[in-house]
């Protein structure tokens, strides 16, 4: 299974980010085999195969009737038995404590969709005393900073269940919160998984500095061990992590360029943690190049080169940066005259001798 990186510049631009990070773990079959040999204590699952697990989401997420593309879906054979994995993606701070009822809907449309399957391969079977439906095992993968409260029985949000407990549904959903491992802890699992987990743990991007401490050993693995296609997933991944932290496009390409290159030991080094909405916000405080202070003149600049070198339209830079033209236009006019040595030390400086003003 390949996954296309289909980010503009290696950026991404989607508001539902850490959705789609999640979504990409899961959905992949390595990654989604590294999750549950790793992170569920479930002895079943310590020699499963990526060839094991087959993404089914496209079928039941319309089923659903949810708008939850977060979620996924999984078949995982173990043997010649099937089980059914539901991964929900929770990464907001507060519990949601109708977590069980939406797991218990999931449930009934996975084994309502089973049984009507076998029943057009084996008409009657499910009224047979051999029939049995799959197992489903529900996780939780939950990227909030609090503790998750929420009750994990479903009998638990029935009222009167101490009463009418015997013919209450009753199921335990299995919760994988990421704030329970360490740095540490991630480390010495040693795998791709481990270093998306890593990143997803960061609260700013002044934080990508405590990752330079990381052992040689972990990169050297991942640089040795991680197949090409996986690096694009995990590019992608990072690419939509570190947007959430404001990181601009730039960094963000660097950095997803120099893991497909295989440079896992270099990508620590060199990041600015610049962090592009605080640089707004100071500089409409300060007031300088009216709301926009010289540094983060000097990153746009270098985004619009990187957009012109790879044949944007003027027009295109601008929707693709979220800027309006009129702030583009002249950046792109003395970029385009460079051409092709490009210099944007240059054209900051012929910038603050005329009369441009961003806005």
């Amino acid at each position: 299974m390949e996954t296309n990186n289909t980010t503009t510049s290696n950026g991404v631009q989607n508001s539902h980010t850490k959705d789609n990070a999640a979504k990409i773990v899961f959905g992949d079959p390595v990654l989604c085999a590294q999750f549950l040999k790793g992170y569920t204590d479930i002895p079943l699952f310590k020699e499963i195969k990526p060839e094991d697990i087959e993404n089914v989401s496209s079928h039941f997420l319309p089923l659903f009737q949810e708008s939850r593309d977060s979620d996924t879906v999984n078949k995982i054979r173990i043997g010649d038995s099937e089980i059914y994995l539901i991964a929900l993606i929770e990464h907001q701070s507060e519990n949601d404590f109708d977590m069980s009822f939406r797991i218990l809907r999931y449930i009934v449309f996975i084994w309502t969709d089973y049984a009507a399957q076998q029943e057009k391969l084996h008409k009657g079977i499910t009224k047979s005393k051999a029939f049995l439906y799959p197992p489903i095992l529900p996780i939780v993968y939950y990227e909030g900073t609090s503790t998750w409260s929420a009750p994990l029985n479903f009998k638990n949000r029935v009222f009167l269940s101490d009463v009418f407990g015997d013919y209450i549904p009753s199921f335990n959903y299995l919760v994988v919160p990421l704030n329970k491992y360490s740095k540490q802890d991630l480390i010495e699992k040693n795998d791709e998984l481990s270093l998306i987990f890593l990143i997803n743990q960061l609260q700013s991007s002044s934080e990508f500095h405590d990752l330079k401490d990381i052992p040689k050993e972990y990169t050297e693995h991942l640089t040795d061990n991680t197949p090409d296609y996986l690096l694009k997933i995990i590019g992608k991944v990072i690419a939509v992590l570190l947007h959430k932290l404001n990181v601009p496009d730039e960094e963000v390409y660097d950095i997803t360029d120099q893991i497909t290159r295989r440079e896992f030991s270099m990508m620590f080094d060199n990041f600015q943690a610049y962090d592009v909405q605080e640089a707004r916000r100071i500089s409409r405080e300060e007031g300088r190049l009216e709301g926009k202070i010289e540094g983060e003149t000097l990153y746009l600049i270098k985004q619009i080169i990187k957009r012109i070198e790879l044949q944007y339209s003027v027009s295109q830079i601008a929707e693709s940066l979220i800027e309006p033209l009129e702030l583009i236009q002249p950046i792109y006019d003395l970029a385009i005259k460079q051409a092709p040595d490009y210099d944007a030390e240059s054209i900051l400086d012929a910038l603050n001798n005329s009369d441009f003003s961003a806005h």
